[in-house]
């Protein structure tokens, strides 16, 4: 039997496997099994990959269906790429926004770039950020950051971004890119660098969107199987003194400059302490409060002036 021949076997193997978890995704299987056998043949050392690990095949079109995410090229949600003797299901940075959106988590995502030449500036929890630039230079120098801004379902922003040392922290600690250095394969860090920095910045900030299962299945099998784990907030609290001592802030925060100037600071602290129930109760507090400052402010009477 032909190589071609084994692995079209294998794929059609799972299919009551595969059917019977995508019934709640919708996704169907002849046009997966279809786009991963065109994956599969891309290449001839996928090919040697996927009869070297036959498993491996079968793992990724059965975790296809268990994630609700497609391998159709032109969604570009998923692919299958050869990594450490296997294949592997690999989702994309829209593939996880994409979950996210169809799953009820957010209504809408935009992850981007900032390069040295760009503005970029925060305004707050509950508004999108500012980020102006010429999309047709051909020099907006190097990239310096990275960011992914979300409106959830209640019409809140969220916004994370991660600074260029931060994308290149987590890139350092990846299987992908220590193979990469040792010359054993190929590498999305290297092939698509403005990607990966995308995805970072997401699987960082969907720790703080609405939770859904299916989002929860994505990320784990991309810090698990994908070989792209990182370390994020978990769900204890590391020092209960430490939301205390910004709420205290908060509450006397006298203006929303000053409100957006603490919760600044407040973030940053929690996100290096990983410190998630912190975070929660701080954005709380600011919530509360800046309803409070809104409320207070002077009405504005149609046809007067102050």
């Amino acid at each position: 039997m032909s190589s071609i021949a084994t692995i079209t076997q294998d794929i059609y193997a799972t299919r009551d496997a595969f059917s019977a978890v995508a019934c709640e995704t919708g996704l169907n299987f002849d046009s997966e099994a279809g786009f991963a056998m065109q994956a599969i043949q891309s290449s001839d050392y996928m090919m040697k990959m996927a009869m070297g690990n036959r498993q491996s095949v079968v793992n990724a079109v059965t975790n296809i269906a268990a994630i609700g995410i497609s391998l159709n090229p032109a969604k570009k949600q998923a692919y299958l790429v050869p990594r450490d003797g296997k294949v592997c299901l690999d989702i994309s940075y829209i593939g996880l926004m994409d979950l996210a959106m169809a799953t009820g988590s957010i209504r809408w995502a935009q992850a981007e770039l900032v390069f040295t030449n760009d503005s970029f500036s925060l305004n707050g929890m509950d508004r999108p950020p500012t980020h102006s630039f010429d999309p047709f230079s051909s020099d907006r120098g190097e990239p310096r950051g990275v960011y992914v801004v979300v409106k959830t379902v209640d019409g809140d922003y969220l916004t994370e971004t991660m600074s260029a040392a931060e994308v290149h922290a987590i890139r350092d600690r990846s299987s992908a890119w220590k193979a990469w250095i040792a010359k054993k394969s190929s590498c999305p860090w290297v092939t698509d660098e403005p990607e990966m920095w995308k995805k970072t910045v997401v699987k960082r900030a969907y720790k703080y969107w609405p939770k859904t299962e299916q989002l929860e299945k994505a990320i784990h099998h991309l810090n698990t199987d994908g070989g792209q784990g990182i370390a994020g907030m978990g769900p204890a609290q590391s020092d209960p003194d430490m939301a205390k001592r910004w709420v205290d802030q908060i509450v006397k925060a006298g203006t929303k400059a000053a409100l957006t100037d603490i919760w600044k600071s407040a973030v940053a602290e929690a996100h290096k302490a990983g410190d998630m129930a912190a975070y929660n109760q701080i954005k709380a507090a600011v919530e509360k409060r800046g309803g409070e400052l809104k409320a207070a402010e002077p009405e504005i009477i149609e046809g007067e002036t102050a």
